[in-house]
Parts: C-alpha cells; structure tokens; sequence
C-alpha cells in the first residue's frame, strides 16, 4: 500500500508559515526606531508586535495586582515587582514563532473559511494566554528566588508547553473534521 505524500498541504503550510514568520520579523524592522529599515508609519500604525508586548505586561500586571503584588511598567517594555526585580519583554518573548506555526497548520489545512478563522483566533489567545502566565510566573520566580525545575530556562520552559498544547489543539481540530465527515455519511443533506 502507497502512502500518499501531501505536497500541496507542505508547500501550503510553509508558505504560509514563512509569510507569517518572517513577515512578524520585517515588521519588527519595519518599527525600530533608529533601525537601517524604520518606517515611521510602519511604527505608529501597524506595529502589532509591541502591543503584544504590552499586553504581556498589563495584564500580568492587572493579575498580580489582583493578588496583592504591586507591579510598575518601566521603559523598555519592563515588568517591574515594587521594590524587586522585573521582567523585560522581548521580541524574542512574544511568541509569534508559535502563532505563525499554528496559523499556518489551520489555514493549510481542510475546513471553511468561518471554522479555520475560530480555531486560528482560539488557538493564538490560547498560546498569548499560557505566554502570559509564564511571564507572570517567571516574575513572581525571580522575585522570590525560585529556581527554574530541571534547571531549563523559562523559554524552553514556554516552547515545551507551546507545542504540547499545538499537538493537542491538531489532534482536536483533525478530530473536529473527522466528526464532520462521519456526520456528513450518517446523515448525508438530500436536497428539497
């Protein structure tokens, strides 16, 4: 029996993937201030990658505060305990690595349009969520000494998390078509 090899899929998949990923990191060139390729109108208008970043700080920051841990924003896009250590937030930080990743695998994959636009939105706020309370626990961590376990640093820590939740998010959105399918053959639409 041959095994059929998805070429299209792949060749969909990396494209969008490498539009995606590389497309984030002109965008941050784009937006640097100072940069050998800044546009200032880039940076004013369409510079999505620093409000990511600010979302990892205020809402970390509104969460903490919940908590009782008083928190201040410095430059920089730092996250700062009163009185204690803080946290930057980095491009590197942001995760667009992960979203391009899971938007590519929806978009190239089998669905309608409205299905692939809420499983891609889901799963991006899923990956922004889990990145936030890294960077939460990360902070809280520094301030009080903890270690990191088995010694591996938090974005390693980030990437492991990230891609277990991508496979088990794959896993249920193959499952979510395979159930369309067998609907589709039990209860097969007759027109009227």
């Amino acid at each position: 029996m041959k095994t059929k090899i998805p070429f299209n899929y792949i060749l969909k998949f990396l494209g969008i993937f490498c539009v995606l990923y590389f497309g984030t990191q002109a965008m941050i060139a784009f937006s640097a201030p100072g940069g050998k390729m800044h546009i200032p109108f880039v940076e004013k208008y369409l510079d999505y990658v620093s409000w990511i970043k600010l979302s990892l700080i205020r809402v970390p920051a509104f969460i903490l505060g919940l908590f009782g841990i008083a928190t201040h924003e410095e430059p920089g896009f730092l996250l700062r305990i009163n009185g204690g250590r803080g946290v930057i937030v980095a491009y590197s930080c942001v995760g667009y690595g992960v979203y391009s990743f899971w938007t590519a695998f929806v978009a190239a994959n089998k669905g309608t349009l409205r299905k692939k636009i809420l499983w891609i939105v889901g799963g991006v706020l899923a990956l922004w969520f889990i990145n936030m309370i890294r960077i939460m626990l990360f902070l809280v961590a520094i301030n009080k000494g903890w270690p990191m376990p088995l010694g591996l640093d938090h974005h390693t820590w980030f990437n492991i998390v990230a891609y277990l939740l991508i496979f088990l998010m794959i896993i249920w959105y193959d499952r979510s078509e395979k159930n369309k399918k067998a609907a589709a053959i039990i209860n097969p639409v007759t027109p009227k």
